[in-house]
């Protein structure tokens, strides 16, 4: 909890980690009225999957862009540009009077979201450089708070009555946060970086690091996607506890990265990485058991044992040497997302070609190559 009391002690770090509570205050407001808008629109599922589709590439689309804009812009003008996108193009979504202009917004709010992923991370990671501080996987918390933030304004819903008006409030708040902080983080530059020539043995750390974020991210998608549904099916959890899985799941997450930072600094980026896929090998066995209370278990130290890996990757992509840590940032994220989008797609196929117990065992193969993962790059280290 050091880092949690630093963030909330100092505005010089609470700053950008309400960016990334920003960032998922933003997203989970939509995503309340993703029936709404299916309904308004009278679009069914298909047509409203390729609209979603939209807002992954525009997420997509910048992420190639982002490094040379962050180094243009300055981290701390680039989070801030991100800032005020994002806060534009979320109205979008909500005010488009047809299903064009909602894939067209989806897409804008897609791709201001990605700058401000990229930029937010990698101006974490110059304030751990530049400080000597550590809080990184804090910061990720701060973005899982953003989203019980963003939950708890759903109860709104039934009073305001207008989603436009909900978003536009919410909206209007975090620009009024985020305008009293950002002088903390506006005129941060990224450290300069001795570049080296391109070659495959400078980037093969990334390779790596990418393949954990793309297994990790990937394997979460599949659990907020399925637990339910594993629960239900393999389990016959009763209707009550359902939801249970993706509750615990989500309650460990939040704690383990407000715990994360302390442990990272004792045991190191690798390690920790390491001791979060053996939590989550233990919790894909309990989950396998297909018993409803040590399946609820398994979700819970999945969440725990998830909870550390990407802020880690994202601290350790950070500091390559010979990559500037915008660049570094930026593929990771792009790994890690593209695995969290076609993460569960893939689990869903092998459930339906084989079983859903399948799927999961096929999660537990991936947390043992991210374990196997580590040890190379403990090695090399």
């Amino acid at each position: 909890m050091k880092s949690l009391r630093l963030i909330l002690s100092n505005p010089r770090y609470f700053a950008p980690a309400f960016v990334f509570a920003s960032l998922n205050i933003w997203f989970g407001t939509w995503a309340v009225y993703i029936p709404h808008v299916k309904e308004k629109l009278g679009i069914d599922k298909s047509d409203l999957g390729i609209a979603i589709f939209f807002l992954s590439l525009g997420v997509f689309t910048i992420f190639p862009l982002a490094s040379g804009i962050i180094n243009r812009l300055g981290v701390g003008k680039a989070t801030w540009s991100g800032v005020l996108f994002s806060s534009v193009f979320a109205l979008l979504p909500l005010a488009a009077p047809n299903y064009y202009l909602l894939c067209a917004g989806l897409f804008l709010f897609g791709a201001s979201n990605g700058l401000t992923d990229i930029a937010m991370n990698t101006l974490v990671t110059e304030l751990e450089k530049k400080d000597k501080v550590q809080f990184m996987s804090a910061a990720h918390g701060f973005f899982s708070l953003g989203g019980v933030v963003a939950g708890i304004s759903s109860f709104l819903i039934p009073v305001l009555g207008n989603p436009l008006l909900h978003m536009g409030i919410t909206v209007i708040l975090v620009l009024l946060v985020s305008l009293y902080f950002k002088s903390q983080y506006v005129r941060l530059k990224a450290a300069p970086v001795a570049k080296e020539p391109f070659s495959l043995k400078l980037f093969k750390p990334l390779f790596i690091l990418g393949f954990i974020g793309f297994v990790s991210m990937g394997s979460e998608g599949a659990i907020v996607d399925w637990s339910a549904l594993f629960l239900k099916e393999i389990t016959l959890a009763p209707e009550t506890f359902i939801g249970a899985g993706f509750l615990a799941f989500s309650a460990t997450m939040t704690l383990g990265r407000f715990l994360g930072d302390g442990i990272s600094e004792r045991i190191g980026s690798i390690r920790i990485v390491a001791l979060g896929a053996i939590i989550a090998i233990l919790g894909f066995c309990c989950v396998l058991t297909g018993f409803t209370v040590m399946a609820i278990l398994g979700f819970a130290l999945n969440g725990l044992g998830f909870s550390v890996m990407v802020p880690e990757l994202f601290r350790i992509g950070g500091k390559v040497e010979g990559v500037e840590s915008s660049q570094g940032v930026a593929f990771i994220a792009g790994t890690g997302y593209s695995g969290f989008l076609i993460g569960p797609v893939i689990l869903g196929f092998l459930a339906e070609e084989f079983s859903l117990r399948t799927s999961f065992w096929v999660l537990l193969g991936c947390a043992l190559m991210v374990l196997g993962a580590t040890q190379y790059l403990q090695k090399r280290s």
